[in-house]
């Protein structure tokens, strides 16, 4: 399983959202992606490439495709 598949993954899982939806997905876009929901998705991201992102990353992760920018940064070496 590639990088991104493993991403996109969580989304769906834990959003409970198809491959499309979780591709264009923002924070608060639905209901689950809440201040709870956020949290739960920086844990599982967290687990699943095995890193420990910064606090003002997990404040800047507002959608889908600022979470691959964001893992996809130098401090955390995830690749997509």
């Amino acid at each position: 399983m590639t990088n991104l598949e493993k991403y996109t993954k969580v989304f769906e899982e834990l959003f409970s959202v198809s491959t499309q939806e979780a591709e264009n997905l923002k924070y608060q876009d639905i209901e689950a992606w809440d201040s709870v929901g956020h949290m739960g998705l920086i844990s599982a991201l967290e687990d699943t490439f095995d890193i420990m992102m910064d606090t003002d990353d997990i404040i800047d992760f507002n959608s889908f495709e600022k979470g691959k920018e964001i893992l996809a940064k130098a401090d955390y070496g995830v690749e997509f």
